[in-house]
């Protein structure tokens, strides 16, 4: 039968690194969310707000409309003016 042997190493993570010889990799990951953090910023300057709203919404506020029907419609609440057919009928009576 063998014989098992467990080790337990207190260490940061960046010591655990240097002692595998694995590269340290922080300053590649700090330029690149730099540049990422400033692309983005000059594609939200360049975008007008209306463009920046269609791309959030899609279908522009029809498809928010609808998302608030659907939300009513699920918690059983009538949408704030909007007719069902039973009160088209009262109407028509």
């Amino acid at each position: 039968m063998g014989m098992k042997f467990k080790f337990d190493i207190d260490c940061t993570p960046e010591e655990a690194r240097r002692f595998l010889g694995l590269p340290d990799v922080t300053p590649m990951q700090d330029r690149l969310m730099e540049e990422m953090e400033e692309r983005l910023a000059e594609n939200i300057r360049s975008m007008d707000p209306e463009t920046f709203m269609k791309s959030w919404f899609p279908a522009g506020m029809q498809g928010l409309q609808e998302m608030q029907k659907m939300f009513w419609s699920q918690m059983g609440v009538q949408m704030p003016g909007a007719n069902t057919s039973d009160e088209d009928e009262k109407k028509k009576a």
